[in-house]
Parts: structure tokens; sequence; C-alpha cells
């Protein structure tokens, strides 16, 4: 199953070898100073958005890989029925969002509490997700 670490100033998902094989990557690393917000997500299908670019999707069990949409590419390893981390990304990030299923709820809020220590220059304006923007509209 998908981990979020913490790596000297690198945020890192870490993917288990059949994510891998599935995702067509082995992972994903981001510099700490390029995220912007992190939330816990109790509705996994709330995580998802746009449609599948790479990875697999299998309804029910797993959803894994690079999500397209009109602001760029989310990364997912998300299963149904388990509490989301969703780590916003800076426009500086190949992603800008990575959501990644954990085992339970308390499990998810210390990975987001960990995260949001370790981040220098986090947004805490709001504690919610921030919808994607329209075209058009500037960041």
């Amino acid at each position: 199953m998908a981990r979020i670490l913490v790596a000297g100033d690198q945020l890192v998902v870490r993917l288990a070898w059949w994510e891998q094989a599935a995702a067509r990557r082995s992972g994903v690393r981001v510099p700490l100073t390029a995220v912007r917000r992190v939330t816990v997500e109790s509705d996994w299908w709330r995580a998802l958005r746009g449609t599948q670019q790479r990875g697999i999707t299998v309804p029910g069990a797993v959803c894994l890989g690079a999500r397209g949409h009109q602001a760029g590419e989310d990364f997912v390893a998300v299963r149904p029925g388990r509490p989301v981390v969703c780590v916003e990304l800076r426009a500086s990030a190949p992603f800008r969002l990575l959501a990644v299923s954990s085992r339970s709820a308390a499990e998810a809020e210390a990975t987001a509490r960990r995260l949001r220590g370790a981040a220098p220059e986090i947004d805490t304006s709001t504690p919610w997700r921030q919808p994607l923007p329209v075209p058009g509209e500037s960041e």
C-alpha cells in the first residue's frame, strides 16, 4: 500500500512493487517547498478529479496513477472505503495534487499533521481543498 513519507527536504510517495507496475512509475518525489495545503478527505471518491491518464482503475478496488484535468495532473493511490491524505502542490511541482489512502482516519490525520509541520510555507487559511481553477483564471 502506498505511503507518504518525509525524507529530508522532500515529500516522498512510496509505492508497493505491484503499485509501481500498475502506475508505471517507482514513486513520486517533490520538494517540501512545493506543498501548498494538506487535508484529509474522509470520502475517498472526493479525492478523484479528472480522467485516468496513466495507471489503472479497478472499480470498487483501486485507482492508481496519473489523472488529468484542465489544471494539470494529479497522482492518486486511492482505495475505496479508506480516508485519503490530499496534498495540494504549487504550480512548480509535476502534479497539482497527491492523493494517497491511509488505513485509518487516525493514521491519515497523523500523516497530515506530520506533513503540515514539515512543509515550510503551507497555507492554513482553510481546512478544505480548493476547487480546480476555471480555464483562463490565474492562480
